[in-house]
């Protein structure tokens, strides 16, 4: 498979040179608990800054997920080729994730991720196959701890959407284990990248896995929060992750921030011993 993916790579070297190998996605729109007007100008400044891939939260009502959607492709349309996803963040059953992503088919989403528990391999190979007639795929694998899990999910044909976690997986090892798992299937992966630190773990994933293993550009969240704490902050521009030249990882974090925010920490250095910190430290014990 390596041998094969060689064909085309100086072309892939020369997208990610350009800082054009990972496309990027954003939920900055698409937390439950927004308003209307608030989602509208969120994805219309995502779009400006050219997102075209868009992910929601669903798992409220059923009128409250269409709403939502309908917002969704009110300001991106149906012919734009701007793409929506949506995710439940396992608060369904099997029927339960059947029965409401049909009421939001008319949405035309790319794939519903975590339906259901991420244990359930044939819970969403069921899913899966409801959905297929609408076009729906299905995504999991954020809270997927080895590779024997991914085999299971790939060999069954329950998913559409390999969705590795950098830090859930046991190094880099275990997840380009799971990388060519994925190529064997032909099952594009789209890492899991929603936390602080992890757009700079999985920018490495998504860049290796377009230019070693798949030969397909991926996908990969961008959160836009905290990066500020990082040495090697990922970027992104135009829509696609600034590909990092730095070697590492990139989740180094500086010096100044791990002594800011060390628990409990020394006076007058960490905020916990900070004013700011009493509402935390002596509030209601739940």
């Amino acid at each position: 498979m390596l041998r094969a993916a060689r064909e085309g790579r100086d072309v892939r070297l020369a997208a990610v040179s350009a800082s054009r190998g990972v496309p990027a996605y954003t939920t900055s729109a698409g937390w439950l608990g927004y308003g209307p007007d608030k989602m509208r100008a969120l994805l219309q400044e995502a779009l400006d800054q050219g997102y075209r891939h868009f992910k929601l939260k669903v798992g409220g009502s059923v009128a409250e997920d269409r709403e939502r959607c309908a917002i969704a492709r009110e300001i991106l349309g149906y012919d734009a080729g701007n793409v929506i996803m949506v995710d439940a963040n396992q608060v369904w059953s099997v029927p339960e994730a059947i029965a409401h992503m049909e009421q939001l088919a008319e949405f035309k989403p790319w794939f519903i991720e975590e339906p259901t528990s991420p244990d359930d391999v044939y819970g969403h190979k069921q899913v899966r196959e409801a959905l297929r007639p609408y076009g729906i795929g299905v995504a999991t694998g954020e809270m997927c701890q080895n590779r024997v899990i991914f085999k299971q999910l790939l060999q069954q044909g329950a998913i559409d959407v390999c969705q590795v976690d950098a830090c859930r997986l046991g190094g880099v090892n275990e997840v380009l284990v799971v990388l060519l798992l994925a190529r064997k299937f032909g099952i594009p992966v789209v890492p899991h990248s929603g936390g602080v630190g992890l757009p700079e773990y999985t920018q490495h994933l998504s860049t290796i896995d377009y230019v070693v293993v798949s030969g397909q550009k991926s996908l990969l969240e961008y959160v836009d929060h905290l990066h500020e704490h990082f040495l090697h902050p990922s970027e992104v521009r135009d829509g696609h992750y600034v590909t990092p030249m730095e070697p590492g990882y990139s989740v180094e974090m500086k010096p100044e921030s791990m002594e800011r925010y060390e628990f409990p920490g020394k006076e007058g250095i960490s905020w916990w011993k900070s004013d700011q910190a009493k509402s935390i430290l002596d509030g209601e014990r739940i």
